[in-house]
């Protein structure tokens, strides 16, 4: 049962993103998740950074041998990527996109119409930066998608996987996400599904494909830069819940029938983002909701339950606070998530500086070094054995694209608690800010409402890890970063 994932707009890629990071801490199965991203602005600064979050995990996952996915919940889950389709061909005008002037000309009587629907700035305005907030532009622009072939690419891909999937008997699952307050995901998110539910329909596998979807409801806000025309065509945050309701309302009298199952996800308070028309500045620090986007996934990815037209609804103990009683299916998510932060914080506090370190020492001094070392990689010094030599051009690869991976994690960790006017109380992340020098000797600290006792945490050290680091094979770099996220799990 494969997932196919198709992140619509700036918020829909930081899901997809949200996704990747709990894909690789062992929290989905092996089965493959296939990931599509859909916008308008093919240079957002959201969708550039889950592109580039999504390149650092397959570089990770290539790692792992084969077969030895599962071993220890690390990188178990491929993901494949369709990348990137925009609705623009080369027009990037509305007026341009509808051949504006040949319409006045023509058909005098639609060209007022348009006037009427769409301002003068609106007809003009460059559309490269995406919809602009505009649903209304939005959902013209979708509305000349070709419905019913749906055949070029990646689409065409797309479909054929889904069809080669279930004629051998598998049934995937189709889950869209994306904000239905701007613009992008707001005209988007019902277009795309009903896109997808026609040419499912066409060839006769629908009833075997489980669509769902992630609405997500206004959780930031902005004001425009000082001086900025009041009649420029950009997203105003002062318009999300209009566009709310209007999508909301969309649903629930033409778009129950297309999903399975539909998330309503949203938060009261407005975290403040810097004001962007589109592009590479509009880049958003991660949020917490997005660590909920991604468990909705989750729960729609492992819930085998049919009933259609079902609306799950996320809530919260005390508002203003995320615990970890907060956390969907927290006996699962919780070890796994600590599990991740530990080896993730352990790696870059000791491991990484220790191999940095090793590589600047004489072979005599090595062992004396880190002597966990010797369970991993042989020196110069020995020649002929079993395990990879420390210098190996690969080996050294291996440590940067691990290294990597930690710091990705890591830094969207960290940004999750830095949400203004909410208290994230899940873990100390002060201890990993990015950047910044890591202390191991943080590493028993890092969980908020750690219940062990004194003791335990007392012997919950960086030595006490890297004392009982065992070799697993294939041994060298990969086989250490397996071993230390094996240790870490308490």
């Amino acid at each position: 049962m494969g997932l196919y994932l198709i992140g619509i707009g700036g918020t829909g890629a930081k899901c997809v993103e949200a996704v990747a990071k709990l894909a690789a801490i062992g929290l989905f199965t092996e089965e493959p998740i296939k990931v599509l991203f859909v916008d308008a602005d093919e240079t957002n600064g959201n969708l550039a950074r889950a592109r580039t979050s999504i390149g650092t995990y397959k570089r990770t996952y290539d790692l792992m041998p084969t077969g030895d996915k599962t071993h220890c919940g690390w990188m178990k889950s491929k993901i494949e990527s369709f990348d990137h389709w925009s609705p623009f061909a080369q027009e990037k005008e509305l007026r341009t996109f509808f051949n504006y002037n040949t319409i006045k000309q023509n058909q005098p009587t639609l060209a007022n119409l348009f006037d009427v629907l769409y301002t003068k700035e609106e007809r003009e305005a460059n559309l490269d930066v995406g919809f602009r907030g505009r649903p209304a532009i939005g959902a013209a622009v979708m509305s000349q998608v070709d419905l019913d072939r749906l055949e070029q690419e990646p689409w065409g891909s797309l479909i054929e996987e889904i069809q080669g999937d279930t004629g051998s008997g598998k049934e995937p699952k189709i889950f869209l996400c994306g904000s239905i307050f701007g613009g992008t995901g707001a005209s988007g998110l019902p277009t795309i599904a009903r896109l997808i539910d026609n040419k499912l329909k066409r060839i006769k596998v629908r009833d075997r494909v489980q669509t769902g979807c992630l609405f997500v409801l206004p959780y930031f806000g902005f004001a425009p830069t000082p001086g900025d025309n009041p009649d420029g065509v950009y997203a105003r945050s002062e318009q999300f819940l209009l566009n709310t309701e209007a999508a909301l309302r969309y649903y629930v009298t033409q778009g129950q029938e297309i999903f399975d199952r539909v998330y309503l996800l949203g938060n009261q308070n407005l975290s403040r983002v810097n004001f962007s028309i589109g592009k590479d500045s509009q880049r958003n620090d991660p949020h917490f909701l997005e660590l909920y986007a991604a468990l909705a996934a989750r729960n729609f990815w492992r819930d085998s339950s049919t009933a259609k037209g079902s609306v799950i609804l996320m809530t919260r103990q005390q508002s203003g606070t995320i615990s970890w009683d907060d956390i969907p299916d927290k006996a699962e998510v919780q070890p796994e998530l600590v599990n991740a932060t530990r080896f993730a914080f352990t790696w870059l506090a000791e491991i990484a500086p220790e191999l940095e370190e090793a590589k600047k020492e004489k072979n005599a001094r090595f062992q004396r070094l880190a002597p966990w070392m010797m369970e991993f990689y042989q020196t110069g010094s020995k020649s002929g054995g079993t395990k990879p030599d420390f210098s190996d051009v690969d080996q050294q690869e291996a440590i940067g694209i691990i290294n990597n991976w930690c710091e990705d994690y890591l830094g969207w960790l960290y940004s999750l608690h830095q949400c203004e006017g909410d208290n994230i109380a899940l873990f100390q992340a002060d201890a990993f800010p990015p950047n910044k020098k890591l202390a191991g000797n943080e590493l028993p600290n890092l969980i908020v409402g750690d219940s062990r006792d004194k003791g335990k945490k007392s012997r919950d050290t960086v030595k006490k890890l890297k004392d009982g680091l065992k070799a697993t094979p294939p041994g060298g770099t990969i086989g250490l970063a397996k071993s230390v996220y094996m240790a870490s799990r308490i």
